[in-house]
């Protein structure tokens, strides 16, 4: 049997005891206060760390998630722990895809938290959806004013659209299959952009053209050398022509030959070439020999016999057609040997004198 005095020791060792691990059990019980994307949850931890307060919850956090304090910082009685998960958002901006990483937990806090201007800015999602824990796509299209050209007539557009291809839906303005457009459909569209559509049209057009005649010569010594006579005059044929003429923004810029049919042949000229040796006629009486023809010449012609003057004048002299007849020539002055010209020529000084002339003066050189 124990004792009294026994008994009462053993009973407040026991309670001793109680008393110790009771301490020791409480020195271990953390209350914290977690509050996980904006959730807040009062907790009891047994741990000494952060981490410990994460992995006792089951709390998993990555490399994009935000936790204050740091995992490995100490925590007390009534400490606050506060995560935030990253939530990857991809963003089309103007018609270019970007990728971030975000904790905000809302559209609207995100485009702050990245510095994105979205004031007047065009969203495809409201600026209040939640971000979930999913990756989100959204498109964010900045007001532009652009110049849309179309068929050479410019207009002044106000837009939203992200590509070319938008805002020409959005004019309503649709590229016909050879219209030429300044940019590709798919090319993002930025503040101060030009667009040009040309419009472009192609029709047929028939018309008749002139087929050029050959000219076919053969010798003779029956003329002097130098001198030549047609004896079968050439004659252009017609051709039908099928013309693919193409337009743009109304003006021809292109004519193509597509057909060309000829419906009445040419006619080749036929020409006789003198090769007898040029022999001068008899001079008429007082027709000026003995002056300076040659120096006529050269200033009438340059000394060419087969010149020809716009204004209806021909050969070494100058003859209109009507004077080289009047003093017995025959057909065109060009076509006549030097020599007929210089005789012809000498046949007028007899008939009026140096006056004939505008280079007259020089015979007397």
């Amino acid at each position: 049997m124990i004792s009294r005095p026994t008994r009462l020791l053993i009973q407040g060792l026991t309670l001793a005891g109680v008393v110790a691990s009771t301490v020791a059990f409480a020195s271990f019980d953390k209350s914290v206060d977690l509050v996980v994307d904006g959730q807040h949850r009062n907790v009891h931890a047994f741990g000494d760390t952060v981490q410990d307060v994460l992995s006792s919850e089951g709390v998993q956090v990555g490399g994009h998630d935000i936790v204050s304090p740091a995992p490995a910082a100490k925590i007390h009685d009534g400490s606050d722990v506060v995560v935030r998960y990253g939530r990857q958002l991809y963003v089309t901006i103007d018609g270019r895809e970007r990728s971030y990483w975000t904790t905000a937990l809302n559209v609207d806090e995100a485009l702050t938290q990245l510095g994105l201007r979205a004031d007047s800015a065009r969203l495809s999602v409201s600026r209040s959806l939640p971000l979930g824990r999913q990756a989100l796509h959204m498109d964010l299209d900045t007001q532009k004013s652009v110049a849309l050209v179309v068929g050479g007539k410019q207009a002044r557009e106000v837009t939203y659209a992200s590509t070319v291809g938008e805002l020409l839906a959005e004019a309503h303005v649709r590229p016909g299959a050879l219209d030429k457009l300044s940019a590709p459909l798919t090319r993002p569209l930025v503040n101060g952009a030009t667009v040009r559509l040309d419009r472009v049209t192609q029709r047929h057009v028939f018309g008749v053209s002139k087929v050029a005649f050959a000219t076919r010569s053969t010798k003779t010594d029956a003329l002097e050398k130098g001198t030549t006579k047609v004896t079968t005059k050439g004659k252009a044929g017609k051709a039908k022509v099928t013309y693919l003429s193409t337009y743009v923004n109304g003006k021809l810029t292109a004519k193509k030959v597509l057909t060309r049919v000829v419906v009445s042949d040419p006619v080749t000229q036929v020409e006789q070439v003198g090769t007898k040796k040029p022999t001068a006629g008899p001079i008429p009486a007082g027709s000026g020999g003995g002056l300076n023809w040659a120096a006529l010449a050269q200033c009438e012609s340059g000394g060419n016999p087969r010149a020809v003057n716009p204004a209806g004048y021909y050969g070494l002299y100058q003859f209109s057609l009507s004077t080289w007849h009047g003093v017995g020539g025959a057909g065109n002055p060009i076509d006549a040997s030097p020599a007929e010209q210089t005789a012809r020529a000498q046949a007028l000084y007899a008939r009026g004198g140096s006056g004939q002339w505008g280079c007259g003066s020089h015979l007397y050189d």
